[in-house]
């Protein structure tokens, strides 16, 4: 993969592929931009340029010790944008990839960005807090934290499990899916991939989703089991100023490869609108 070197000395790998409209792709926790792949070679057919970009300390990128957070995530991607000098963009960020997204475009996107979606993303807040009573209790991400800790590579076998919807009635376990998840994660750092467990569920994106004006397709599964529906995807779709939701029903959080051909053709059909 290529790379640049931000400011902090961080090296950023990332894909650029094909010519045309260039779209964004920001992968979610604890993966890498390998996890496109279906999106990619798939809108790289339809005449786009498609960029993916690994997160520091994730997948090939470099581990620093600090920067894990969303700020910094927005800008290592501000950085690479403007090494590439990408104009009329989309951006498409899932997960914790929606909130970097976000934020980037609410705090660097003028001027170079076209569209904007988010899949299963953590916007705004994930976190249970008094002014968001519907989130997720501290408890829940202090167990990711304790479990990353002990046993790293166990966490990252067992989570895929719910991320594709495998433990629901009559969804077999897609082996292959699950072990390339668990490679994505196992290429990362640990340290950095614990960091980021505050980032996704702590920042607060309320005002970024207010500030951004550009179309913003919010995508969502109801069956998402990591990232609710109720506290996402509904909140999120009231906060932008020119936002489109579209409910998936039955569809998990991993739906960008479960289903794949569903999602790409909705996609398309933004990017042409």
């Amino acid at each position: 993969m290529q790379s640049i070197t931000t400011q902090d000395g961080t090296r950023i790998a990332y894909k650029d592929w094909g010519t045309g409209q260039p779209i964004v792709f920001h992968h979610g926790w604890p993966l890498s931009s390998d996890d496109w792949d279906a999106q990619m070679l798939f809108f790289l057919a339809q005449g786009y340029r498609v960029i993916a970009h690994d997160r520091r300390g994730h997948g090939r990128s470099s581990q620093p010790s600090g920067g894990n957070d969303m700020d910094t995530y927005a800008a290592d991607v501000a950085a690479v944008v403007e090494h590439l000098d990408l104009r009329d963009a989309i951006h498409v960020g899932h997960s914790t990839g929606g909130g970097e997204a976000t934020r980037y475009v609410a705090r660097h996107g003028t001027g170079r960005v076209a569209k904007l979606v988010l899949i299963g993303a953590v916007p705004p807040l994930m976190l249970k807090t008094d002014a968001n009573p519907g989130g997720l209790p501290r408890e829940v991400f202090d167990g990711f934290r304790q479990q990353l800790a002990a046993n790293r590579s166990a966490l990252y076998w067992d989570v895929p499990v719910p991320f594709y919807g495998f433990n629901r009635p009559g969804t077999p376990v897609l082996e292959p899916v699950r072990m390339n998840w668990w490679r994505q994660g196992m290429m990362g750092g640990a340290k950095a991939q614990y960091e980021c467990i505050e980032a996704f569920s702590e920042t607060d994106f309320t005002d970024d989703l207010k500030r951004i004006e550009v179309p913003t397709l919010v995508m969502h599964g109801d069956d998402d089991q990591i990232v609710p529906i109720a506290d996402s995807a509904l909140l999120s779709a009231k906060l932008l100023r020119n936002g489109t939701l579209k409910v998936y029903k039955g569809f998990p959080h991993g739906m960008c490869t479960t289903h794949a051909d569903t999602i790409n053709a909705d996609l398309l059909a933004f990017f042409r609108s």
